[in-house]
């Protein structure tokens, strides 16, 4: 899993949009306290930011080099399914470039 400690330098920001209670956004709820330490750890000056809203579907927006913003609809995902999204964001940086 190399690819985490290139979050930073791949992308610019990392949004993660959930509810603190909504069955919804169970699996990013676990996602945050699973994988947010060993995360920041690797990339410690990285922009990750928890963003939470009653009632919102959990989200996760990358953003890129020129304000270039991906998003990736965590509804339904299980807690491994939610890594894989972010895998897929931080490798799709070579894409946001052509």
């Amino acid at each position: 899993m190399a690819w985490r400690g290139n979050i930073s330098r791949s992308l610019k920001e990392l949004r993660i949009l959930l509810c603190q209670s909504s069955p919804a956004s169970a699996s990013a709820r676990t996602f945050v306290e699973k994988n947010y330490k060993d995360l920041k750890s690797l990339n410690p000056k990285f922009p990750f930011l928890i963003r939470e809203c009653s009632g919102i579907q959990p989200q996760m927006w990358a953003r890129y080099d020129m304000g270039v913003e991906r998003c990736v609809n965590l509804d339904g995902m299980s807690e491994p399914q939610i890594l894989k999204a972010l895998e897929g964001l931080v490798k799709a940086q070579g894409a946001t470039k052509a």
